[in-house]
């Protein structure tokens, strides 16, 4: 089993992951009229084209390439920042393993358990040489029982220990959702504070390359209502890092979200120790005319959409929520008051997703200074089929996020 889940890996994450767009029909905002509103519309074609209706403003349709892939050109990315500056380049994976590696040089009661973790390596090989180093009693290689080993650790958190529990897929840890939901959140509430929960659970998840519905689930709302967790989503090598370390040294139980496409993003961080904090967005990239907020894979999209968005003559402001529970409301917030607009991008499904909550909170705390409805641009409400194009199509491409800023904008 091992090596057939190491094989998709090496498949996801080597992949050139060309996206195609979804035939997705935006609507202007609701300050025109309904009539208005039916009479001009744009289509994102498969081709990559943009295709306007007859009724836009100027007349006749229109049409554009935009290229799109599944991660950012290395200028996009945090790496640009940072490649001038001294430190160590790492893919993701092998920064997600130095902060776990530091943490257990540093604390004596971390460890490690889930399926293959040890002298395999893990299924994407984020704990490989962790177990000749720290021996099977630190680094331990369970059955396939994620109720099972997912009980284990929370009961050893429970005694002084800070578990590090590895789901091989993120989907698989549902089997392990009643241990998860009722001991893990709830343990330090039901002892009356008699015992801590300090476990990190992570793993892979998201929409990868033709892994089929059952390991291409986006989890995130699932967790999200579970009383006394937190949970953060890594997009880079540098917040890989000093979010995994973060969570180790947080008395709290830490969901951390990472994506199967972006283990091989390579990025330069610094040598001296960091640790971020938990609860704190990510500014990716200032700007004045509408706030962009999104997490995980979809950066790279929004940042390629950036792109386009600057050529066309628009300043996106774009921000990495990171935080999935609780929310920066202190940096989103005061980039809301700044733009007065606001576009989510997420691969969760629209239905009680990261989205939809996230669009209650700003629409709770930040009314008074929307100058126009919310955009949400979610993954459809359906599994996510195997065939490459039908899975491309369910998850949210950057010419929708350049249709959705442009109408929003106007």
């Amino acid at each position: 089993m091992a090596a057939i889940i190491q094989g998709i890996g090496a498949a996801t994450a080597l992949s050139s992951a060309n996206s195609l767009d979804s035939n997705k029909s935006l609507f202007a905002n609701s300050r025109t009229s309904f009539s208005e509103r039916k009479g001009r519309f744009c289509v994102v074609r498969s081709d990559g084209r943009l295709s306007y209706g007859l009724n836009r403003r100027g007349g006749g349709g229109r049409a554009e390439q935009i290229i799109n892939n599944a991660v950012a050109a290395k200028e996009d990315t945090a790496a640009a920042s940072t490649s001038s500056k001294p430190g160590h380049e790492l893919l993701l994976f092998e920064a997600l393993r130095e902060g776990l590696e530091e943490e257990m040089d540093r604390d004596p009661t971390v460890c490690v358990m889930g399926e293959d973790v040890g002298h395999y390596g893990g299924s994407y090989k984020v704990t490989k040489g962790l177990a000749p180093k720290y021996g099977d009693l630190r680094v331990l290689d369970t059955p396939i029982a994620e109720n099972s080993f997912t009980g284990m650790g929370i009961g050893a958190a429970m005694t002084g220990l800070r578990p590090v529990i590895e789901g091989m897929n993120m989907g698989f840890l549902l089997l392990a959702f009643n241990q998860i939901s009722n001991n893990c959140g709830m343990l330090h509430y039901t002892s009356g504070g008699q015992f801590k929960i300090p476990v990190v659970i992570r793993g892979p998840g998201g929409v990868g390359r033709q892994l089929g519905a059952e390991h291409s689930q986006r989890l995130e709302s699932y967790f999200q209502s579970i009383p006394g967790i937190q949970m953060v989503a890594c997009s880079t090598p540098y917040n890989a890092k000093g979010l995994m370390k973060a969570a180790i040294r947080s008395d709290n139980p830490v969901i951390l979200f990472e994506h199967v496409l972006l283990y091989n993003l390579k990025e330069r961080i610094p040598d001296e120790e960091y640790v971020l904090n938990l609860e704190e967005a990510e500014m990716v990239r200032p700007g004045e005319d509408v706030t962009i907020l999104t997490y995980s894979r979809m950066r790279y999209h929004v940042m390629q959409a950036a792109k386009t968005l600057v050529d066309k003559g628009y300043d996106p402001e774009v921000i990495d929520i990171r935080s999935l529970k609780p929310f920066d409301l202190h940096t989103i917030g005061n980039s809301v008051k700044k733009t007065h607009r606001v576009v989510i991008v997420e691969e969760c499904m629209r239905t009680g997703g990261i989205g939809a909550s996230l669009t209650a909170a700003i629409t709770e705390n930040f009314h008074d200074y929307l100058d126009a409805p919310i955009v949400c641009l979610s993954s459809q409400d359906v599994p996510t089929p195997y065939a490459g194009t039908l899975e491309n199509w369910t998850v949210v491409q950057p010419p929708q996020i350049v249709t959705a800023v442009e109408q929003l904008c106007q």
